[in-house]
């Protein structure tokens, strides 16, 4: 890919496993996420060619990431992406929940300038360690004539940031990408503003349907404690126990919301005569958890 290198490219840092340290190197399974500054990372990196940037959002393990932390880092590429010298912004991220990242900066990007997310498997003192080759990658992406909207590059690839998912828990490559069909509803994004003003976020609650589904604890919930809605993560083509759907039905009527995907990895839902609940299309679970959120925040403040 052609390389511009005319411009700087904002590296802003969250943590994760690119960010990790081991206490034996030789067993890099076991670190602690979110350890090493983004400053230490780029350290010992090759940047001839670029203007780098660096900022440290946070510092945290991916499967802690809040709303809260979500703001602050739009707050971040707001204030970078709006700079005439910025060409596009990378951000280091762990990659356990990057997927749920990635979509939500697909649906409310602030700019037209690229974004990519990178990540690494292992820690930054393993003696294979791959974080630095996916940042220098994604650097390099961002530089290039080729890269718009946000992505996720890791192992060499690039993923489009709203189709992309974790597939596996283990390999150095673990994303794969999904290609979106029409969603089955239509759901709202609230704007950029909207988003940031926010101070609390509506409660969707992600469930999966399975074998002997009772729908107990779904009534459990809403008696106790009522989400705004729920996910359902449905059997093959967004199928759902009849005994969970009764009492998904009943949750509605009380003023739930209710989405279902489809927990297969693979080919989303598809609408059906006779469905009862609408669906995400090809986002997975996690995703379309967020698209609920986002289209309750829209509805909150219109």
């Amino acid at each position: 890919m052609h390389v511009k290198k005319t411009k700087k490219i904002v590296v802003l840092a969250t943590g994760g496993t690119i960010a990790g340290w081991a206490n034996d190197a030789e067993q890099p399974q076991h670190y602690q996420a979110g350890q090493v500054s983004v400053d230490d990372l780029v350290a010992g990196m090759d940047l001839k060619g670029y203007d780098v940037v660096t900022e440290q959002v946070v510092q945290v393990d991916s499967k802690d990431m809040t709303f809260a932390i979500w703001q602050s880092l739009l707050r971040r590429l707001t204030h970078w992406l709006s700079l005439a010298d910025v060409q596009g912004v990378v951000i280091t991220h762990g990659t356990d929940t990057v997927e749920e990242t990635a979509y939500l900066l697909s649906a409310v990007s602030p700019m037209a300038k690229p974004i990519a997310l990178t990540c690494a498997m292992l820690p930054a003192n393993a003696p294979d360690a791959d974080g630095p080759g996916n940042l220098r990658d994604a650097l390099a992406w961002v530089a290039s004539d080729a890269a718009c909207g946000v992505s996720l590059v890791c192992a060499g690839q690039v993923h489009r940031g709203h189709a992309v998912q974790k597939t596996n828990s283990q390999w150095r490559n673990p994303f794969t990408s999904h290609v979106l069909p029409e969603s089955g509803t239509s759901l709202q994004t609230p704007s950029l503003a909207q988003l940031l003003d926010a101070t609390e976020w509506p409660r969707v609650l992600l469930i999966y349907s399975h074998s002997g589904a009772d729908g107990r604890d779904v009534r459990a919930l809403m008696a106790q404690d009522p989400p705004a809605g729920f996910v359902v993560a449905g059997t093959g083509n967004g199928t759902v126990h009849q005994a969970l759907e009764s009492a998904l039905m009943e949750a509605r009527g009380q003023g739930a919301f209710v989405l279902r995907a489809s927990r297969c990895a693979w080919g989303g839902v598809q609408t059906r005569k006779g469905d009862v609940f609408p669906h995400a299309g090809n986002l997975t679970p996690v995703q379309a958890r967020i698209a609920l959120i986002l289209h309750m925040l829209s509805l909150q403040q219109t």
